[in-house]
């Protein structure tokens, strides 16, 4: 049985309190987003918020997680470097530049959301980032250990150094020391 559609009015409200909530962190960064401040920007109840998203952290984790399916649905079916149809190596290095842009355009939740339990498609989504990396690498680099050193590149970019940068406004640096890694990895023998 398909999953029933979401009523109009249901989609709206969802976007409205993304979009508010979104705008309060541009703002505000994340210790300005209530409940309280989500409603009134959103034009909706708080209550309509809690049965919605659950919590202040079922809010954020989803302001996450719509970003990662979209980055995921761009590297399945989008256009090229990204998408399917470009050589591996392209790929691999197109798609650690978006996962570094994911990463530096939602540093407030992401450090929020450290200290609440996962989202419930984090391990989903972390499966599909490995399995990526693992096939793309090794299609470009078999004689490598692609699943480990895969991993390691995507543990990078939840480092530590990926938010000083980026809070240092060294985004520019931080992408070109990506495409570095990746070309160090691909090219080394």
């Amino acid at each position: 049985m398909p999953p029933a559609k979401e009523r109009a009015d249901a989609a709206r409200n969802r976007r409205a309190i993304l979009d508010a909530t979104a705008a309060l962190l541009a703002e505000h960064g994340a210790e300005g987003v209530t409940m309280d401040r989500v409603a009134a920007a959103a034009g909706v109840g708080k209550g309509t918020i809690f049965h919605r998203f659950g919590s202040r952290a079922g809010l954020l984790h989803e302001m996450v997680a719509e970003r990662a399916l979209a980055l995921r649905a761009r590297v399945a079916e989008g256009p090229p470097p990204l998408g399917p149809g470009a050589p591996a190596a392209d790929r691999l290095g197109a798609f650690l530049a978006a996962m570094a842009g994911l990463v530096v355009d939602n540093l407030e939740l992401m450090a929020i959301l450290r200290a609440e339990p996962p989202h419930p498609r984090t391990e989903e989504l972390h499966r599909f980032w490995r399995e990526h990396m693992t096939n793309l690498l090794a299609q470009v680099r078999p004689d490598l250990d692609a699943e480990t050193v895969g991993r390691l590149l995507l543990d990078a970019l939840a480092g530590a150094t990926v938010s000083e940068l980026a809070r240092a406004g060294e985004t520019d640096r931080l992408l070109a020391a990506v495409r570095e890694l990746v070309d160090s990895v691909l090219h080394a023998r």
